[in-house]
């Protein structure tokens, strides 16, 4: 299953490796020329097909969990001043995407979405520390039953050039239904309450719609 996002890319790409194909068996006599072309070739629509992959991944919604919203590697944790929407601290966890994870952004919680804007920016790589307030980015906020207001960014990288959100203010979501898409190398953050506890370390790797990134505090903690 592949995503939407990358239909006209993957029927060029397949078209151009057919091409390829035809013109390096017809017109190359040189054996070592055809096969290195055709392999390139058709390495090049697998790492495409392998990028635009949209695994099915039902989710029974969690109230008292937050879901990652992308596969990858956590590269951040920690307390922060955010100073778009919220305007108070909060826990920010990021999650850095290498181009063969899968780039589909899932809905972290279920909730209706309150905030949703576009910032054009730079396109530093995606694990710079200033890449979450200077790259080109989106930022969601969604209120959910139990953690109140929880914020997302889609953060474009070095060789992202298009973010893709399908988040509308009003909107109700679900938990882990398709939030957009990231094309080619990016990261997320989730800004989430103080009073929630994180359950993810450090450079563990995540899989979108399936691993708990935070959940409700006990009271009695």
């Amino acid at each position: 299953m592949f995503h939407k996002e990358g239909q006209k890319i993957i029927i060029a790409t397949f078209f151009i490796v057919v091409a390829i194909l035809l013109v390096t068996q017809f017109y190359i006599d040189l054996d070592w020329i055809r096969w290195s072309a055709q392999i390139a070739a058709l390495i090049l629509l697998i790492l495409i097909l392998q990028f635009f992959r949209n695994p099915k991944r039902p989710v029974t919604p969690n109230f008292d969990e937050i879901l990652a919203p992308v596969d990858g590697k956590v590269v951040v944790i920690e307390e922060i001043e955010e100073t778009e929407y919220f305007k108070d601290k909060r826990k920010q966890v990021s999650i850095f995407m290498s181009p063969l994870n899968v780039h589909v952004t899932r809905y972290a919680a279920s909730g209706t979405v309150t905030y949703s804007k576009y910032h054009p920016g730079k396109y530093l790589v995606a694990w710079h520390p200033k890449s979450s307030t200077e790259n080109e980015r989106t930022t969601v906020i969604v209120h959910t039953p139990k953690f109140g207001e929880i914020g997302y960014r889609q953060i474009a990288g070095a060789l992202a050039r298009r973010i893709v959100n399908y988040a509308e203010e009003g909107e109700q979501v679900t938990q882990g239904q398709d939030a957009g898409f990231i094309k080619f190398g990016s990261r997320v953050d989730l800004l989430l309450p103080l009073d929630c506890d994180i359950t993810v370390k450090l450079d563990q790797k995540v899989v979108g719609a399936r691993t708990c990134i935070a959940s409700i505090r006990n009271k009695d903690d």
